[in-house]
């Protein structure tokens, strides 16, 4: 296609008259500026619609240093090119802090401050008159007209196509892409937003200002008229249109959004008309352009040989091993204190677990580990060095390697580039990738596992394989010390025990590994130590063993009981307790739910009669949050039933659900923050048709302000907050106001799920009182919560669940005396305790 639009471009510049000539330099000068936007937007994925601006600036660059200095045009080009590409460079600085719409307003914003100051500084511009009488370039006593100029034109627009692929598959790029998909990910690999984004915003104005210097040459004429704000939605046009990404999209796109509407020109009223509705067009169905209809890959699966495997071993193995050390690490948000000066280390060669209940402090930790939030106080070590307030990028240069809970591999690049750009340790000079990188790169995928194409495309993995290749990404930045964020989350139980099998290689080779996982059985059966964290504070440490037998540890995940004055005082209501199919309001059947290829639910059957209370137990990553969501229509089915007084719900929207009289109350409470107490309250209520609505225990409906009432009475705190906005409520008081939104919708069944997360024992237990007065009056309750004995007290029937299924069914009573709860929170995986090193 290249060498068509070549020699189509130097047919009509041999040809063309004046106008046609000036039309082709316009296209072809689109298309440069296309390309530089292609390396900010297709590379970096940063937003410009100021471009018109650096296209200012290099045309009146060169105009006057020609103009009024008389240096020759070509050095003058030269010159404004590399004041563009400076403009480019400061304007990052500012842009660097905003992100999205903010981001393009910024770019806006400069775009309309060119054009007002090449209108006001009339001594150096000329105003809205311009300047006038540009001479035409000459360079070794040969003057250059229109068809010459043209022809350089389309010389360099053909030139930008190779030279923007090598770009795209050089370090600049790759390391460019990876910051595109995935900032996170790609801090955490050694990748420095600052640089990476300052060079391409350079590049991309530098090239639009060589084109701007081009344009003033052609035209012999410029003014604030030729750089209207009109004119960046033209360049963006070009970009989006030909395709995104693509070296050719630039060239394809000028063609078809410069030229096409000059065979129109009869229609120049509908101008405007034409380009919405070609942006609607490509929006809508080619979202990847012209060009991304050609996009094309073939499979080249290879399996790694056992000389990979070794060459893999050999690399992972780390140069010198090293520690990682903390003390008194703290960290606040604003009067939430996420983690109180907390202690560990996590030794070079061994296994290092952090465990804790919802909202402990263990993300906090890795990011402050990590580097993506700066601490509060304390000191952090890696083999002995102190680490002060580094940025991600300086840490992971390290050697601090991390995965994350919600894998951020780099979705539009290969398995191999994902793993290229963690051996480049995501600097943008120095040495490149070790030799025999495709080799090594089939040897790290074996060696977690994956056994499929490396040319494969990240974004097309399913869950598992994601997992994996994370990993593996992580290892190829040769760490010193792996933080693995949940790595477990989704995992089959054999794809657990290869998991905990390529750990302990790991540790074996040298490497500190510290692990943030839910499942128990796993960390107990890996971990040569365990530190606790409830609540930001560390409560615990020590091997497996005395971890298992820690009272605070039980108490922390299991919960307390309630004192004996706050407990049930009556006999459940009629009808409580375990239901039969026939009788229940609530029927679920062979229920399945996942996310993507990894399964969450498993086969789950549960019936809940009128007037019970369910509680539904079992450690993190067992599927109760999945299954709360499916019944209130927030996450699909895979497979089996659900019933609500036996009209099938399942598929339903989440909103007519709601209608019906399910009311979920979602874990992290999930408030209108700007909103205050009683607008919360009030919105609460709208889920109720004009027709009426089933409340709960059959109570009439009654006016708003009795209502209102009612609710206070149960959460005396929120009466007197009731004009506070809801953002600034403390963790307790957003709970009991999720908890008094929900009631206000007037459920027949009422969900909550984990509502005492974060909250102190205190305020947790107080909540309970609450929610045993609802019970009291017969509503219908199905409970999750991480404080299981807090639960219990709570519920006429239990179900606990451990990987997707219900693994124990019946009264809190036989539960007390079945191990199976504690197996679920504190179990141990045999076969990997026995695989562990000594």
């Amino acid at each position: 296609m290249i060498v068509g639009i070549l020699a189509g471009g130097l047919t009509a510049v041999a040809f063309g008259n004046d106008y046609q000539l000036y039309i082709i330099g316009v296209v072809a000068l689109s298309a440069l500026v296309g390309t530089g936007l292609n390396i900010l937007m297709g590379l970096a994925g940063q937003i410009s619609i100021g471009h018109a601006g650096f296209f200012a600036i290099g045309a009146y660059a060169a105009s006057l240093l020609a103009l009024r200095l008389n240096i020759n045009f070509f050095v003058a080009a030269l010159i404004g090119m590399a004041l563009s590409g400076l403009s480019g460079a400061l304007l990052s600085l500012p842009a660097l802090r905003v992100r999205g719409p903010y981001l393009a307003m910024v770019t806006i914003a400069f775009g309309f401050v060119v054009e007002q100051a090449t209108a006001d500084w009339k001594e150096l511009t000329g105003g809205w008159n311009g300047l006038t009488g540009l001479p035409p370039p000459a360079l070794f006593g040969f003057t250059f007209g229109t068809r010459a100029l043209a022809l350089i034109s389309v010389l360099l627009a053909v030139a930008a196509v190779p030279a923007f692929a090598g770009l795209q598959r050089s370090r600049w790029g790759l390391i460019m892409r990876a910051t595109r998909d995935g900032e996170a990910a790609a801090q955490s690999l050694g990748a420095n937003l600052v640089g990476v984004r300052t060079l391409a915003f350079a590049l991309s104005a530098a090239l639009t200002g060589l084109a701007g210097a081009l344009f003033a040459a052609i035209t012999g004429y410029i003014s604030p008229d030729s750089f209207p704000f009109f004119l960046s939605i033209t360049f963006l046009l070009v970009v989006m249109v030909g395709g995104l990404g693509h070296p050719l999209g630039p060239a394809v796109g000028a063609i078809i959004v410069v030229l096409l509407p000059e065979s129109l020109s009869s229609l120049a009223e509908y101008r405007l008309m034409f380009f919405g509705v070609l942006l609607l067009l490509v929006l809508r169905v080619l979202p990847n352009g012209f060009m991304g209809l050609l996009r094309r890959r073939t499979a080249h699966a290879a399996p790694a040989a056992e000389g990979d495997l070794d060459a893999a071993r050999a690399w992972i193995r780390p140069p010198t091993e090293a520690a990682l050390e903390a003390s008194g690490l703290t960290k606040r948000f604003g009067g939430n204190t996420a983690l109180d000066e907390v202690a560990f280390t996590a030794r070079a060669g061994q296994i290092t677990s952090v465990i804790g209940p919802n909202g402990a402090g263990k993300s906090t930790l890795v990011n402050l580990v990590t580097g993506f939030h700066a601490s509060d106080g304390g000191a952090l070590r890696v083999g002995g060095v102190p680490v002060r307030r580094a940025a991600p990028h300086r840490i992971a240069r390290m050697g601090v390697g991390r995965t994350f809970q919600t894998t951020q591999l780099f979705a539009n690049l290969s398995l191999r580039e994902n793993l290229h750009v963690a051996m480049l340790r995501g600097k943008l000079a120095g040495a490149g990738t070790p030799p025999r990188s495709a080799a090594l790169t089939r040897g790290l995928l074996g060696l977690v596992g994956y056994l499929g194409d490396p040319d494969r495309p990240a974004g097309e993995l399913p869950h598992v394989e994601r997992r994996r290749v994370d990993i593996a990404r992580a290892l190829a930045a040769r760490p010193r010390v792996l933080l693995l964020d949940e790595p477990a989350a989704g995992l089959s139980a054999e794809e657990k025990r290869a998991l905990g099998n390529l750990l302990n290689e790991l540790a074996q080779a040298g490497i500190a590994v510290l692990l943030i996982e839910h499942d128990m059985p796993l960390v107990m059966s890996l971990s040569r130590q365990i530190y606790v964290l409830d609540a930001g504070r560390l409560i615990a440490a020590g091997p497996p063993a005395s971890v298992r037998a820690d009272p605070q540890v039980r108490k922390a995940y299991l919960g307390d009981t309630l004192p004996g004055d706050a407990r049930p005082g009556t006999a459940p209501p009629p009808g409580a307790g375990a239901a039969a199919p026939d009788t229940a309001c609530l029927r679920i059947r062979e229920l399945s739910a996942g996310y993507g290829a990894a399964p969450a639910l498993n086969g789950i059957s549960l019936h809940v009669a009128r007037g019970s209370a369910v509680a539904l137990l079992g450690p993190n990553g067992a599927g109760k949050s999945t299954l709360m969501r499916t019944i209130a229509g927030l996450h699909p089915a895979a497979g089996g039933t659900i019933h609500y007084e036996n009209q099938p719900i399942g598929g339903m929207p989440a909103h007519r659900v709601a209608r019906l009289g399910l009311t979920l109350i979602p874990e992290g409470r999930q408030l209108f923050s700007g909103l205050s107490v009683e607008d919360n309250i009030r919105l609460g209520a709208s889920r109720r048709s004009k027709a009426g609505a089933r409340l709960a225990a059959g109570v009439p409906r009654r006016p708003a302000a009795a209502e209102l009432e009612r609710l206070y009475e149960l959460f005396p705190r929120l009466r007197i907050l009731r004009r506070r906005p809801a953002g600034l409520l403390s963790g307790g008081e957003q709970q009991m106001l999720a908890l008094a939104r929900g009631l206000a919708a007037a459920p027949d069944v009422l969900m909550l799920d984990e509502p005492t997360i974060g909250l102190a024992p205190a305020i947790a237990q107080e909540l309970f009182r609450a929610l045993l007065e609802l019970r009291r009056t017969g509503m219908t309750i199905l409970l999750v919560d991480q404080m299981a004995y807090l639960a219990l007290n709570l519920a006429d029937d239990v179900r606990v669940l451990a990987g997707g299924r219900i693994v124990f069914s019946g009264s809190p009573a036989d539960l007390h005396r079945n191990p199976e709860l504690e197996q679920a929170y504190f179990g141990v995986d045999r076969a990997l305790e026995e695989a562990a090193p000594d």
